[in-house]
């Protein structure tokens, strides 16, 4: 049977504390420092996952990394390299042909070039089928909430990174207008003279969120930060936000204090079969994360091969992703908003509160 391995990583100190209940007296960054140097293992078994076209079944493990999102962005990339390289040599042991990074695993130094070398199985960072369900969640959600989203202007905060560079270029393709936002200008503006080659509009660039949100009523965020971001105030009424961040950059707090806004999850897929993850990764049974799933549709497919590899996403191979999941039978999870799936009663209200 074929078979994959997808890496999950904690979000920080406190959910290493609850799985090590014994660590839970130390300082946070103490916990950090002392889980970071323990070595991958085996979370859970993973089974029950079957294409409706072919009627192929898999399996796969979920491969544990202790480390948390800010270990991996700020310590050493030799270091982080080396420990991402050992869940693949632990993916290669259990006998999974293609290994998923999830989280930070891709966001963290090359996008997983260093991390791929020396192993003899495919790598994938599972972000263009993250880029084709965030774009397909926004559109959901905007025809529910009455938005002409082919005439809005969309903000991508985050631009600047793979998932966001991606989801700017097919917007631009499809016609849509576009702001580049993010942190670095002079990455900023690159990203910016990349898109308005495929633009039928002129092309903003913005270093300051605020200014860059300012305005927009279709906004996506895909930041690499590890703290929130977005600040209430900042929304236009009657916003849809696609959060695509892990951890988020809007804080579930904005939903509680605005009700004329819509937060929604990007990356949330139905997952076909009857699939049995082994673990709760706070979703309803057959839901995973896109991410997670690039990596089950390419199992299906027997396409063992680094998909989707280092800082860039190709357009091309976000299309290609889309038409095998359609072909598998993944799809988009409904509409989701804090690990709640929204009912159009629910969405009504948000409506009327505009």
């Amino acid at each position: 049977m074929d078979s994959f391995a997808f890496i999950i990583h904690a979000m920080n100190a406190q959910d290493i504390k609850d799985h090590k209940k014994i660590l839970r007296f130390l300082p946070n960054r103490s916990v950090e420092y002392l889980a970071s140097h323990i070595s991958p293992f085996v979370l859970s078994h993973v089974t029950g996952i079957r294409s409706r076209a072919t009627g192929k079944e898999i399996k796969g493990w979920f491969v544990g990394l202790p480390m948390t999102s800010r270990v991996l962005i700020e310590y050493p990339f030799p270091f982080v390299s080396k420990q991402i390289h050992k869940c693949g040599l632990l993916a290669e042991k259990l006998g999974a042909q293609i290994i998923g990074l999830g989280a930070f695993t891709s966001v963290a130094g090359d996008g997983g070039i260093t991390p791929k070398k020396g192993l003899n199985i495919a790598v994938t960072t599972g972000n263009s089928y993250t880029v084709a369900t965030a774009l397909e969640a926004t559109m959901i959600a905007a025809q529910k909430m009455s938005i002409d989203f082919a005439n809005e202007e969309y903000a991508i905060v985050g631009a600047t990174g793979s998932i966001g560079r991606a989801c700017a270029l097919i917007l631009a393709r499809e016609k849509k207008k576009v702001r580049i936002i993010g942190r670095d200008h002079e990455k900023v503006q690159n990203v910016q003279q990349e898109v308005e080659q495929f633009s039928s509009h002129p092309v903003k660039k913005f270093t300051d969120i605020e200014q860059g949100i300012k305005g927009c009523r279709m906004i996506l965020t895909v930041t690499s930060a590890i703290e929130t971001i977005i600040q209430s105030h900042w929304i236009e009424r009657g916003a849809v936000v696609c959060d695509v961040s892990r951890p988020r950059n809007v804080a579930k707090e904005i939903m509680q204090s605005r009700k004329d806004i819509l937060v929604i999850e990007g990356g949330i897929v139905d997952v076909p079969g009857e699939p049995v993850f082994g673990m709760n990764f706070g979703y309803p049974p057959g839901k995973a994360y896109a991410c997670m799933s690039e990596t089950m549709i390419l199992t299906l497919e027997g396409r063992f091969e680094d998909f989707t590899l280092g800082k860039e996403v190709q357009v091309e191979r976000v299309k290609e992703i889309s038409t095998l999941a359609l072909k598998h039978g993944f799809k988009v999870s409904g509409i989701r908003s804090f690990d709640k799936e929204l009912t159009d009663d629910e969405i009504e209200r948000i409506k009327k509160s505009i």
